[in-house]
């Protein structure tokens, strides 16, 4: 079971914000595969901010996704704080302070994993947010904007102050800010923050693709939970297995062609019902590259799928790649 603030899940992992990913479709199949908390995608705190704006479709979280949580991107404590309060009324149970983002276009900007490189922001932007909203509030961080000493220790100064402060949890991401995504995760270093400090919740990232060495390396850590990122694009099978591991029934097996073919589909038409006719074809590519990693004839059937135009030229391609 893993805690955050009032919300009690039975396992220890959930499906992370994923920036331009994790919209409804994304989430009510990380659901139905076994997900028990899902996070919409990032939003930017200015825009949450106005209450016009969270009240758009796109926006509102849906009656049959709950726990679901929001992640706010922003600078100015206010204006984050705002922005949750506006989140949680128009039905969000969780907040999430993006204190990670590696985007240069976030950097530029101020955003995302820079804070890490003004402690005293990140905790006034936490405490104002922790007394807008009656609300679990979590932080997202890296492990330091660098791998400078003053990183390190500004690293070390938020995660003691956001403890004090009573902060339900923090997910932390097992690379540096400049590292992004082009290096291994230091698992090593959770496990060490987590002796550090063992009475704060840490959601371990990075790194986590399989379901039964998920598991090991969140046990070998002492972390008390992990967050699925990228490992959940086009693979919401990832959930079912892990509960699988978790339940001592795993590691399963992949799934069939005929289940692939199905699942590509179901996505597809819940995507079809958040956008556009033309739109939704080429938003729906990026996923297609994840399901197409399990395929025996992976780069044939990638390219047959990506090759569609709409929703025919879809259905036509997932046939003849997936036959049922």
């Amino acid at each position: 079971m893993l805690k955050l603030g009032h919300i009690s899940l039975g396992v220890p992992f959930f499906q992370a914000s994923l920036s331009g990913y994790s919209d409804y479709a994304m989430r009510r199949l990380a659901l139905d595969f076994g997900a028990p908390l899902t996070f919409a995608g990032v939003i930017l705190a200015k825009s949450a901010a106005h209450p016009g704006v969270v009240e758009k479709p796109k926006f509102k979280p849906r009656d049959d996704e709950h726990p679901v949580g929001a992640q706010i991107l922003g600078t100015e404590p206010q204006v984050m704080a705002r922005a949750a309060k506006e989140l949680v009324n128009v039905g969000y149970d969780l907040i999430d302070l993006n204190f990670a983002c590696p985007a240069p276009k976030v950097l530029r900007r101020g955003r995302g994993g820079y804070l890490l490189k003004e402690p005293e922001k990140v905790m006034a932007i936490f405490r104002c947010v922790r007394e807008a909203v009656d609300c679990p509030v979590l932080m997202k961080l890296r492990i330091g904007f660098d791998k400078s000493e003053q990183s390190r220790e500004n690293f070390l100064e938020i995660v003691s102050e956001a403890s004090a402060a009573g902060v339900d949890a923090l997910i932390i991401h097992g690379r540096s800010v400049q590292q992004r995504f082009g290096c291994v995760a230091d698992w090593q270093f959770l496990s060490g923050l987590k002796r550090q400090f063992p009475k704060v919740t840490i959601i371990g990232g990075g790194d986590l693709f399989d379901a039964k060495a998920i598991v090991g390396r969140m046990n070998s850590a002492g972390v008390d939970g992990v967050v699925i990122a990228r490992g959940a694009v086009g693979n919401p099978w990832i959930f079912r297995h892990l509960r699988a591991v978790f339940d001592g029934d795993g590691p399963l097996e992949p799934p069939g062609l005929e289940e692939q073919g199905q699942v590509i589909l179901r996505h597809f038409e819940l995507v079809r019902g958040l956008y556009e006719a033309k739109k939704a074809v080429r938003y729906f590519r990026k996923f297609i590259v994840g399901y197409c990693k399990i395929h025996p004839e992976r780069k044939r059937a990638q390219q047959g799928l990506l090759a569609a135009n709409d929703r025919k030229e879809l259905l036509a391609a997932v046939k003849k790649w997936y036959p049922a």
